[in-house]
């Protein structure tokens, strides 16, 4: 029994068609692109390095999945940040934002065991188990957390979403963008931002409630009351 051979889609035949068709093709170029472009718009001048980060009393870090129970590589860096902000004197207090929706995954307090290993006190450590995407930990930092300015660590595909969100969610950020190894993780984290920047605007857009919110916490206010 032959199978049919598939279809190849036609091209328009008048040089009119073809030119609709390529209209529409860079039209649709350019929406893909907005949300990314808006990002680097808002975030041109707010992204710092280590180095030169202005001292801010917290510091938010982003999960980035655990490998074993164990903060993956990549979140590892991201942490090895803020330690390196708290030894400094850069910030008072971090905020570990991550996924706990099953008993078996918890990137917060993997996040605070790691940075108690390299010497941020328990302490100044405050933790967030519903920080489920970006915008969910931003929005929960502001009115959850009562964060009003923070620091933001991530890797520097992220870092631009990151400080755009939280901006538009209350919160004063500036975004130090770690290094990481330019490997298949990174590569993927960079295209998938092309569509995330798009979900990014749609949150702006809409302003959705988090996945869930719930009573305020003091967690921030009692560590920085701590530090002080």
């Amino acid at each position: 029994m032959r199978l049919p051979k598939p279809r190849r889609p036609r091209l328009p035949r008048t040089r009119a068609g073809r030119r609709r068709l390529v209209q529409a093709v860079m039209a649709g170029c350019v929406l893909a692109l907005l949300p990314a472009t808006w990002m680097y718009v808002v975030t041109g001048d707010r992204l710092r390095t280590a180095e030169d980060v202005p001292r801010t009393e917290v510091a938010v870090v982003f999960g980035a999945g655990l490998w074993a129970g164990e903060p993956s590589p990549y979140l590892a860096h991201r942490l090895d940040a803020a330690a390196r902000l708290y030894r400094e004197g850069r910030v008072e207090v971090v905020l570990v934002t991550g996924d706990n929706s099953r008993r078996d995954y918890d990137e917060p307090d993997a996040m605070r065991t790691y940075l108690t290993r390299h010497g941020v006190p328990d302490r100044r450590i405050v933790s967030d188990y519903a920080g489920f995407d970006t915008w969910d930990s931003c929005v929960r930092a502001k009115k959850i957390f009562g964060v009003d300015e923070a620091v933001l660590i991530s890797q520097g595909f992220h870092i631009r979403r990151a400080v755009a969100l939280c901006q538009e969610a209350g919160v004063s950020s500036y975004g130090v963008g770690v290094d990481a190894r330019h490997d298949a993780t990174w590569y993927y984290g960079g295209a998938r931002e092309i569509l995330a920047a798009g979900k990014a605007a749609l949150d702006v857009l809409f302003e959705p409630d988090p996945r869930f919110l719930g009573p305020k916490e003091t967690g921030v206010a009692k560590a920085l009351a701590d530090a002080r």
